[in-house]
């Protein structure tokens, strides 16, 4: 019997919101990549457009602002994205897709602080 693989969606991601007209907005994605669901992102400070959080920089995208509910392809242009931009929600750590720099505990305890920060709880189980 074949096994059938189904990609990760929003409900592996997002575990509770209170209220989705409050938590929930729609942002422009930095062109360039193709963003996952659960991709933590932030905000660059000059356009206004979010792009995946790196653990260094200075443009604004190094805080995280965001997480991403709908994988959204910008490899070829910006592009409208529905995210998590403040809380209160909860959020299954397991599931956050973060930028490639951020690639030890440390890094990742930060984006998961700059997340609860803004009411997006990063749970374990949720």
């Amino acid at each position: 019997m074949s096994v059938l693989t189904q990609p990760p969606s929003m409900g592996d991601v997002l575990k509770y919101e209170l209220n989705p007209n409050f938590t929930r907005e729609t942002v422009t994605l930095l062109a360039g990549t193709a963003y996952p669901v659960g991709a933590v992102v932030g905000k660059i400070t000059a356009s206004g457009k979010y792009k995946l959080s790196p653990s260094g920089g200075s443009d604004g995208a190094q805080n995280a602002a965001a997480v991403l509910l709908y994988a959204t392809d910008a490899r070829a242009a910006d592009q409208e994205a529905v995210v998590i931009l403040r809380g209160p929600a909860i959020v299954s750590k397991a599931a956050l897709v973060f930028d490639a720099t951020v690639d030890d505990a440390a890094k990742i305890a930060t984006k998961l602080s700059q997340l609860t920060a803004l009411g997006i709880i990063p749970r374990d189980t949720a």
